[in-house]
């Protein structure tokens, strides 16, 4: 009766069990996101950026965005291994990244195509990407301003056919 009496041992000792077991369970779940996360994680660099500091980033896992340099892929005659270079475009900063590649490259990987790259840096200062790690972006094939030409379809809704035009004629649908 005493304890009770007493009026607070048994609750101050009840507390600090609830307190380090919130802390045992916070620590425990935030250890185990990180150490998750870190085997996933990858920096999304765009070309200059990594060759602005390529040291820092050397040992890290990238993702690193920007243009195949024009008439830069070469590839090794019967293999699938490829050597090419990345370039950023401006507005960003001008740079340029040789890369290397084992496998099979998407349909729009070409000169000048947008591409990000997954891969490290090597100690060479080039980017060794890793397998099914090239995502090339598919150029717009509907915007007739960029690819310097007009959209077929657009130009037959709009023109004239001859049965519309000649007099008397019925209206086409």
């Amino acid at each position: 009766m005493s304890q009770t009496a007493d009026g607070g041992a048994p609750a101050r000792g009840a507390a600090w069990k609830i307190v380090l077991s919130v802390v045992a369970v916070t620590g425990a779940v935030g250890f185990l996101l990180s150490r998750s996360m870190k085997e996933g994680a990858e920096y999304y660099k765009h070309v200059d950026e990594v060759m602005a500091a390529p040291d820092a980033l050397r040992s890290k896992r990238l993702q690193v965005h920007g243009h195949v340099v024009k008439d830069s892929i070469e590839q090794g005659r019967g293999t699938l291994q490829y050597r090419f270079k990345i370039e950023s475009r401006p507005p960003r900063a001008a740079a340029v990244i040789s890369a290397n590649y084992s496998g099979l490259v998407p349909d729009t990987f070409k000169s000048g195509a947008e591409v990000v790259a997954k891969g490290t840096i090597g100690p060479d200062n080039v980017l060794q990407i890793v397998p099914d790690g090239i995502m090339a972006k598919c150029p717009s094939k509907y915007d007739a301003a960029k690819a310097g030409g007009t959209d077929p379809a657009a130009t037959a809704a709009t023109a004239p056919t001859a049965a519309a035009t000649a007099p008397g004629a019925a209206p086409r649908l």
